[in-house]
């Protein structure tokens, strides 16, 4: 197994020699689980996976997460699996704005692993961006300011491509840190996105919006950003502690398939 970060991004590496079909040793877990931390974005190329090689790959970082809340997505006899597909005529993509996927839980997703089964000839790129780069960039009053502030996350958000059954838009709400510290690496990150964040603890949403809407405009600048191109067997396991994502939807009359599985952060609080 090597790993090589990617050329000309703010996060992001890709894992040769390895096929994810397989089991892994403790060591090969442990290394993967590194380059997750180290990069934030890792994937695999040309892997050949079944929905069950899929998951089994999956749990060897955590428990996996249920979409209860996704119900028209769920792959049928996989609770536990996202289908995220955009037929070619279809104009709303699953989680089209940036956002760390269900930010709204009391405790973030440790990451998503998204498998690529079938892409357009060209665009539907994924775009990743570095949170930890989003905080450091910020100047030292800024981050003083957002010190003491905690966001209020929401789950519906209507118009997010999670399909037409209205238990889809039950509402979750939970607050966290403006600014967050990973439980893994201790560093400090900023724990914001356009999607799921509504407003400040204490404010209204009025009143939150101007602040938000420069973090969010902050937090995606060019220089924080890495662009994922996929392919059919493409893998990609992102730290959605410390990242968001935004797909692309420049492939009108093309039919992108993939599928998600997510795991829990069951990590000890970083010392």
């Amino acid at each position: 197994m090597r790993v090589v970060p990617v050329k000309g991004g703010a996060l992001g590496a890709e894992i040769l020699d390895i096929d994810l079909a397989e089991p892994l040793g403790g060591n090969g877990v442990q290394a993967i689980r590194q380059a997750l931390l180290d990069h934030q974005v890792i994937v695999f190329r040309d892997q050949q996976l079944t929905v069950e090689q899929h998951k089994a790959f999956a749990r060897n970082f955590g428990p996996l997460h249920v979409f209860k809340f996704q119900n028209a997505r769920q792959l049928p006899g996989h609770p536990d699996v996202l289908r995220v597909v955009k037929e070619k005529d279809g104009r709303i993509v699953f989680g089209g704005q940036w956002h760390a996927d269900v930010s709204f839980l009391p405790r973030p997703l440790l990451g998503s692993l998204l498998y690529a089964l079938e892409t357009p000839p060209k665009g539907g790129d994924t775009l990743f961006a570095n949170m930890y780069l989003a905080y450091e960039t910020l100047s030292d009053g800024m981050k003083d300011l957002l010190e003491g502030l905690v966001a209020v996350h929401e789950s519906d958000v209507p118009n997010q491509g999670y399909g037409a059954d209205p238990a889809d838009y039950v509402n979750m709400s939970h607050e966290h840190p403006v600014v967050r510290v990973h439980p893994e690496t201790g560093r400090k990150l900023l724990f914001v996105n356009k999607t799921y964040t509504t407003r400040f603890r204490n404010m209204t949403a009025d009143e939150s919006r101007p602040l938000l809407e420069w973090l969010f405009h902050h937090a995606t600048r060019a220089e924080h950003v890495w662009r994922l191109a996929w392919a059919p067997g493409s893998l990609a396991f992102w730290d959605n502690r410390c990242t968001q994502h935004l797909p692309m939807t420049d492939y009108h009359g093309c039919r992108r398939e993939m599928h998600r599985v997510a795991v829990l952060d069951e990590a000890p609080a970083a010392p």
